[in-house]
Parts: C-alpha cells; sequence; structure tokens
C-alpha cells in the first residue's frame, strides 16, 4: 500500500511544458504512459519534473516539485484548445492540476544522464536525496 507523501517523478522534455507548469499550474500525462503507474500505486500526492537537455543549465536533474490538487482525463483539444484539430486532438491525457511549482534547495542531479520516464518514491527521499539513484534506495 502507498504511504501518504506519494510522489511521482516526472519527465520534462520540453520549455513548453514547463511554461505551463509554472503559469497555468497543470501537467500532462498521456494515459497509455501513465496508466502502468497510476494502476500500481495509488494517485500522487506530489509531482516533481526530471528536466532533459533542453533544459540547459538544470538538465539532467530534479529542481521542481508541486502538490497535485486535482487529476482528471481529459484529451488533448481540451488542453490546448486553440490547437487545430487534428488526429491528436482525441488523445487522452491525466491532467494533474497543480499548486504553484516550488524549487527544491539543491537540484537532484544524475550522472548517468539515462531516461527516465516515470518513478515513485516519497516526499521524504525527494526532499533529502541528493542524487536519482537515491530515489530507488529502499
Amino acid at each position: 500500500m502507498p504511504q501518504p507523501g506519494e510522489v511521482l517523478i516526472a519527465i520534462m522534455n520540453n520549455k513548453r511544458d514547463m511554461e505551463i507548469a509554472r503559469e497555468q499550474h497543470w501537467y500532462r500525462i498521456p494515459i497509455d504512459s501513465g496508466e502502468k503507474y497510476l494502476k500500481r500505486c495509488c494517485l500522487p500526492e506530489w509531482v516533481a519534473f526530471y528536466q532533459t537537455k533542453v533544459f540547459g543549465c538544470e538538465a539532467y536533474s530534479i529542481n521542481y516539485y508541486a502538490r497535485v490538487l486535482k487529476i482528471q482525463i481529459v484529451d488533448r483539444a481540451q488542453l490546448f484548445p486553440d490547437e487545430c484539430q487534428n488526429e491528436k486532438s482525441q488523445k487522452r491525457y491525466y491532467k494533474l492540476e497543480l499548486s504553484p511549482l516550488e524549487e527544491l534547495p539543491q537540484p537532484i542531479v544524475t550522472r548517468t544522464h539515462r531516461r527516465i520516464a516515470f518513478i515513485p518514491t516519497t516526499l521524504v527521499k525527494l526532499t533529502t536525496a541528493i542524487e536519482i539513484e537515491d530515489l530507488y534506495r529502499v
């Protein structure tokens, strides 16, 4: 049974999504990607973002996190109403509504620069980890 303080480490691989998380306070996870995690664990209370190489000096690290206030299932067209309608418009997502992003006191880094999908962890591990690998340790 997941413990209180459950955290989902999610990938942040583009600046547009980071801007949305900062300014509009939401993040999207494709249902096919997130279903495996969300079925085996309870809904996360927190989400933290592993930033990829597009973020320059903040790349390959976790710098920001937020409380998850609400989770809905929505179509892409609901998330991006200004986009032209196409086959992607009907794609389904978990929309995580977030509190304002908070910055970790120190970034959690990885030495391997490996690709990360989702990492379930705890708030205690998130706030005490130095390296990504610390999030996995029992």
